[in-house]
């Protein structure tokens, strides 16, 4: 394909660059897995996003890491498929479509089940349709025709399965446990779902007096109505302080209910009175405590947070309420006898906000155990496990599965995964399976719908049509390549993925996990509604355009590190963006009317060529290792610095010799050399920079439809030259020297110098004299001599570098006198802050009485301004010899 242009417009503008540019991406179905044979396969499932609003700033880091990595993969020969997906979000989407009635006057109640359903896919579809604009803004290589929802059909097809069949093999069952209750939407919570904030609380210590009156025994709670629930008082079996109670009974306050103290290892003896009380209705440990000793469990609240009958004259009180109600009355009834403050740590409900209740309910659950020690077996196994980067986070996701607890699946929502569970109308029979009982009208299905996780935990399997093992798009694509997240869901996600697939499928769900941490803002706080210091990556890419948001993202910080949002870093990689598109200006320019067949840097190569051509194999050596390694960071740092220094500021403008010269040969090569590595540097930076790189790209002498399916740069060994590279890095530090000298003694480029450079061997005395032509131009020299041996000029400023000295004579860079006498007055102003600091400090007034901090600054600058006396002093000498 010939270049459609040569030259680019004068400014980047990223608004008309990436407009457009999508759609051309998608249209040509760049982006489609092609189940090409001849390529190996290579698997991204996007982290679903919740259809419940539009993507934040931690989105669009972790999309751009993904995009990042399937972009490379797809250049470098892969099948990629880079698969989207939504995430229906039972709970959290319930609760927006909820709110949105209730704004309309309306209840899901009032609407009925199916009603209510239809409300939320109608959600589903606008805000799924919102999500996708802002994939197509964050330019993510999506294949479409494979997009998924964990509420379609063959998603829904494979949850039914997983759980018929774990149920089948006795790991599901059905129970009553202490689970996270939200009373606000009256549903069980995963733990994720809960949010723990420290609050200023209380505890409340009280007297339960033993039945036969001989005294009382103390307990202290930070939840005194649940005492109305109370079953035991429990103490340490080894507790010489209530050895002789355990056995005897309490009388529970208010209620007047007998209950027994029982003996029990949980308990910790150092910990307050060494008593406690036991709810095995309201508190998980106690529940346990409770099955130990065969208590009661006497539930005493309300699914909303009232209390219940069995709460007494309390009931229908608001738990909170009933709290302050219940301490007045065991305060006058001389029961509770202090009450203390106590910082401690309350669960919120992460959707409503409202106080999580502990709370005894029947509920389905996955026994862990069993699907843990697989998992565990297979991480072990160095061919089966999943390697985490960084490999810290493994230790993270073992310590949670060697301490599993069962899993609550059951919700108590509409808007999910009914449970496939029905209970006979006369007999209460349990039945579960794929497809309703034959004699449906006699069976009544379970209201409840599963945990939102349930179905996540399937996602790299049954996006891929599993259950069907025989399908070739799961034979293919499946186990995944990477996965990307953050480290806040290793617990919840990415460990329920790795246990559901190995018991399913016998293999891991991914090769590796890249971890990364939360963006937080420029002062390292938690984005939050609350702080309002959310960014909305949609007005960055406003602002700057996404490429400098994602190229910011991705180099932002190293594997596992949380990442500091700053303005200022996406402006200053606006700004590297302008750098290559004025560079790219320039090589356009001076490439007008080559085709892809004009390329050919076989002949007359000067060093400048072969000096990047070797950088330029150096720069993919260490693309290649750090991108392997999913540090992008240190990869587009090697980058910005290869395309910043080495060819922007020095390259070009070496490249003008021969460019404006009379050699024609020499010009054609340095042509080609100018495309072919612009060539290369925009292939590299296309994963991070798709839109501009694509831009600039298509002006190119190039073949090739698009950048997005262009072979990814290889190491050219025939266009190394580590001599070529070792003596341009002599010539550019000898160019550095010069510039830093002018600077010193305050010379202008425009002035003309005398160079002398005495070199240490003959080779590189050949060497200069061969190049002494950029010397020539980029040092401005009137006289330059290059030898092995030299007279060196008196009064003259030096500078050393490997294998030279640089010698520029004071008198054609400065008016010796003025530079004397200025130096002069430098030296008797640096003396009088010598003698006033000198006076200060040998005053025993102020030594004595000044602030330690304010003497030792003294004493600081006293010791900087001798010291640059000292100097000037040198630089007189050295002008008067």
């Amino acid at each position: 394909m010939e270049q459609k242009q040569t030259n680019l417009p004068p400014k980047y503008d990223s608004t008309a660059v990436e407009a457009g540019r999508y759609q051309y991406w998608i249209d040509n179905k760049f982006f489609e897995a092609t189940k090409d044979e001849s390529k190996k396969p290579y698997t991204v499932v996007i982290p679903p996003p919740n259809v419940t609003g539009k993507l934040h700033i931690g989105h669009a880091w972790d999309t751009t890491l993904q995009d990042i990595i399937t972009r490379m993969k797809r250049m470098q020969g892969y099948d990629v498929l880079y698969l989207p997906g939504m995430d229906h979000a039972g709970i959290a989407t319930q609760a927006k479509v909820e709110a949105k009635l209730k704004e309309q006057g309306e209840n899901r109640y009032d609407l009925g089940r199916e009603t209510f359903l239809e409300r939320a896919w109608d959600w589903k579809e606008e805000y799924a349709s919102f999500i996708r604009e802002q994939w197509e803004k964050m330019g993510l290589g999506l294949d479409y025709s494979r997009e998924r929802f964990t509420l379609d059909d063959g998603l829904s097809e494979a949850v039914n399965e997983v759980f018929v069949k774990l149920y089948q093999e006795g790991l599901i069952y059905r129970g009553e446990y202490i689970i996270n209750w939200d009373p606000h939407t009256k549903t069980a919570l995963s733990d994720i779902e809960v949010i723990h904030e420290d609050i200023m609380g209380h505890f409340y210590h009280m007297k339960y007096p033993l039945k036969d009156g001989s005294g009382h025994i103390e307990i202290a709670t930070t939840r005194p109505e649940t005492m109305l629930g109370d079953t035991a008082v429990a103490v340490h079996p080894k507790d010489e302080r209530y050895q002789h109670l355990i056995g005897k009974q309490v009388v529970l306050p208010i209620i007047g209910r007998e209950i027994d103290i029982v003996a029990d290892d949980y308990v910790d003896m150092a910990f307050g009175s060494g008593a406690v009380k036991i709810t095995p209705a309201h508190d998980p440990n106690d529940f346990e405590i409770g099955n130990r000793h065969n208590l009661e469990r006497v539930l005493v609240m309300h699914e909303d947070g009232t209390m219940n009958e069995r709460a007494g004259k309390y009931e229908g009180m608001d738990r909170f309420d009933c709290r302050k109600a219940i301490v007045k009355d065991l305060q006058d009834a001389g029961v509770l006898f202090k009450i203390e403050e106590h910082m401690h740590a309350v669960g919120h409900s992460e959707r409503s906000g409202a106080v999580v209740e502990p709370y005894l309910s029947t509920q389905w659950f996955v026994n862990m155990q069993p699907l843990a020690e697989d998992a565990l077996k297979s991480q072990a196994n160095e061919s089966e496990k999943v390697n985490f980067v960084p490999e810290r986070f493994e230790g993270t996701y073992l310590r949670w599965m060697d301490n599993i607890r069962d899993w609550c699946i059951s919700r108590q929502l509409w808007w999910g995964h009914r449970i496939p569970a029905w209970y006979h109308k006369e007999t209460g029979e349990i039945y579960v399976g794929k497809d309703a009982p034959t004699d449906s009208d006699n069976w009544q299905q379970d209201e409840d719908v599963l945990d939102t996780w349930f179905s996540s935990a399937l996602w790299p399997f049954s996006t891929l049509n599993w259950p069907d093992t025989e399908d070739d798009e799961f034979n293919r694509y499946f186990p995944t390549s990477t996965l990307v997240t953050g480290y806040d869901i290793i617990f919840f996600w990415v460990a329920r993925m790795i246990f559901q697939s190995k018991h399913f499928t016998d293999q891991r769900p991914f090769d590796d996990v890249l971890i990364h941490g939360l963006v937080r803002d420029e002062q390292g706080r938690k984005m939050s509604k609350s702080l309002g210091n959310g960014v909305d990556p949609m007005d960055v890419i406003e602002k700057y355009g996404a490429d400098s948001l994602r190229y910011f993202l991705a180099t932002g910080s190293t594997p596992g590190q949380d990442l500091r949002f700053q303005w200022e870093k996406v402006e200053s990689t606006w700004n590297f963006i302008n750098k290559i598109w004025n560079a790219s200006r320039f090589v356009l320019m001076n490439t007008e009317g080559m085709t892809a067949a004009d390329i050919d840097m076989t002949e007359n190569q000067n060093i400048a060529d072969q000096w990047i051509l070797t950088r330029l194999n150096e720069t993919i050596k260490e693309v290649n290792k750090h991108t392997e390694r999913y540090d992008f960071g240190e990869a587009g740092r090697y980058l910005y610095n290869f395309i910043w220094d080495d060819f922007c500021d020095w390259y070009i403008e070496m490249a003008k010799l021969p460019l404006y010269g009379e050699d024609e040969t020499a010009k054609a090569t340095t042509r080609s050399v100018l495309v072919h590595v612009l060539d290369q540097i925009l292939k590299m930076l296309h994963p991070f920079m798709p839109f501009v790189t694509e831009e600039i790209w298509q002006y190119l002498p190039q073949e090739g439809e698009s950048i997005t399916v262009a072979d990814w740069p290889v190491v050219d060994e025939t266009q190394s030259n580590k001599e070529a590279a070792i003596e341009m890095k002599r010539l550019v530090s000898i160019i550095r020297s010069v510039r830093n000298i002018r600077q010193e003694v305050d010379t202008p480029m425009s002035k003309q110098i005398d160079l002398f450079i005495q070199v240490s061997d003959e080779r590189a005395h050949q060497q200069l004299i061969t190049n002494k032509h950029y010397l020539e131009k980029f040092c401005n020299t009137d006289t330059l001599v290059i030898d092995t041996k030299i007279n060196v000029p008196e009064k003259s400023m030096s500078a050393v570098v490997t294998g030279a000295e640089i010698f520029l004579p004071l008198a054609g860079l400065i008016d010796i006198d003025k530079e004397l006498a200025r130096l002069q007055q430098e030296y008797e102003k640096l003396t009088k802050e010598v003698e006033r600091v000198d006076k200060k400090l040998s005053n025993p007034g102020f030594v004595n009485k000044a602030p330690e901090q304010v003497v030792d600054e003294e004493k600081a600058k006293q010791q900087d301004y001798i010291e640059k006396r000292e100097k000037v002093k040198v630089r007189m000498e050295e002008l008067k010899k």
